[in-house]
């Protein structure tokens, strides 16, 4: 007859709490840091995207003026992005030959003409009419584009007679150029957007990063 054996349980050993550990709790807060930030991002990047369309006044308050502005110049001519911004002014007007024109932007330190020569240069040889193109040609942001512009108006170099603007950017730029006008432009005035595609994917890409980050600095910074 078998007897029963007994296992002998191990001794229970005393170990005292420690607390929780340092680097779980660092963790736990770098994970609620990192998720806030992408979804602030995510805001940023929807309000971007929802500014970023064409919307044009229609009937009395239809847009007098144009207003392109200015990106990279490149010695053989406008880059990829202020090229995809003057093929869409020039769409426009053809059916409205009869605007003035404002090319804006300045000569970086790594361009060999100012981005408003360019621009002029680039329409004209598309046809459109020299003379009823202003070129403005000391701004280094948008700000300035949008500070210069103004100043054409008040020195009578630019006469719109009922205050419509037509605001031709990429799409992604159109929301900041919005903000910052209002934030700038005093009186009554009517806006209207013209958004040009980006056919240059990195710089698409490019763009899908920088620009929530550049509304945050333009809305803290440029007043």
């Amino acid at each position: 007859m078998r007897q029963k054996t007994h296992r002998r349980r191990p001794a229970r050993v005393y170990r005292p709490y420690g607390g929780r550990r340092p680097g779980v709790r660092w963790l736990r807060l770098a994970a609620a840091v990192i998720g806030i930030a992408v979804v602030c991002f995510g805001v940023l990047e929807g309000i971007v995207l929802a500014g970023g369309r064409t919307e044009i006044a229609a009937g009395p308050g239809g847009p007098e003026v144009m207003v392109i502005f200015g990106c990279k110049a490149e010695p053989w001519g406008p880059s990829v992005l202020l090229r995809d911004r003057l093929d869409t002014a020039l769409d426009y007007l053809k059916d409205h030959p009869d605007m003035t024109v404002v090319v804006s932007g300045g000569k970086g330190d790594d361009e060999h003409v100012s981005e408003a020569q360019c621009m002029y240069d680039y329409l004209t040889a598309h046809g459109a009419d020299g003379a009823r193109i202003v070129m403005e040609d000391q701004s280094r942001n948008t700000c300035q584009n949008i500070r210069n512009t103004l100043a054409l108006v008040q020195a009578g170099e630019v006469q719109p007679a009922t205050g419509s603007f037509l605001l031709v950017s990429s799409d992604f730029h159109l929301t900041r150029i919005k903000m910052l006008w209002g934030r700038i432009w005093p009186g009554t005035y009517t806006l209207s957007t013209l958004a040009a595609p980006c056919s240059h994917l990195p710089s698409r890409i490019h763009m899908f990063f920088r620009e929530p980050l550049a509304l945050v600095k333009s809305f803290v910074m440029d007043r």
